[in-house]
């Protein structure tokens, strides 16, 4: 069955979006609890682009996949994780760059470099780290493992916390996030 990404964000009611979410069927890692470890030789590097011993990996379907077993763990290694194994992978920044946003009902949704679609709120916060002159803001995706907005996503969130007032903060969800860094 070919793969049909979803449709833009942009045109999508809260409702669309959020069933857009309910519809992806990711794997229960956390219930697994694989016996072998070891290292994939696979990298994300902070482009977001992933390789396989220094090779890239171009096919988005495989990303994807792999993607889809990704988890963070409390000393913020990242692992692939089946119910047989659960292989380290190098992360340079963050697992996901998330590459668009949308404003609908109070809500922020942002499309990741994986076509999944995720809505800033209590269960997904926004991260501000860096400092006042390089500011950089993160979004919590799942399983510990986050997305980076990239360069015109962050341009995107930042007029629209400007045309909210001038605090830097933004609303989603119900849940306030400030885009300063601590």
């Amino acid at each position: 069955m070919p793969y049909e990404p979803p449709p833009e964000i942009a045109g999508l009611s809260l409702a669309e979006l959020a069933e857009a979410v309910a519809a992806r069927k990711l794997p229960p890692v956390e219930q697994w609890a694989p016996q072998m470890t070891g290292d994939s030789h696979m990298a994300i590097r902070a482009d977001g682009s992933w390789t396989h011993e220094g090779s890239p990996i171009s096919r988005p379907a495989m990303v994807r996949a792999f993607a889809s077993l990704l988890m963070r763990d409390e000393t913020e290694q990242h692992w692939l994780v089946t119910p047989v194994q659960k292989l380290s992978i190098a992360v340079e920044d963050a697992a996901f760059i998330a590459t668009d946003m949308a404003v609908k009902d109070g809500a922020l949704a942002f499309r990741l470099n994986t076509d999944e679609i995720v809505i800033a709120g209590p269960d997904h916060s926004l991260i501000a780290r860096g400092d006042a002159d390089t500011p950089a803001l993160y979004l919590a995706v799942r399983r510990g493992c986050e997305a980076r907005l990239n360069r015109s996503t962050y341009a995107q969130l930042a007029e629209h916390a400007l045309s909210q007032g001038d605090d830097w903060r933004v609303t989603s969800e119900g849940a306030k996030f400030s885009l300063v860094p601590a």
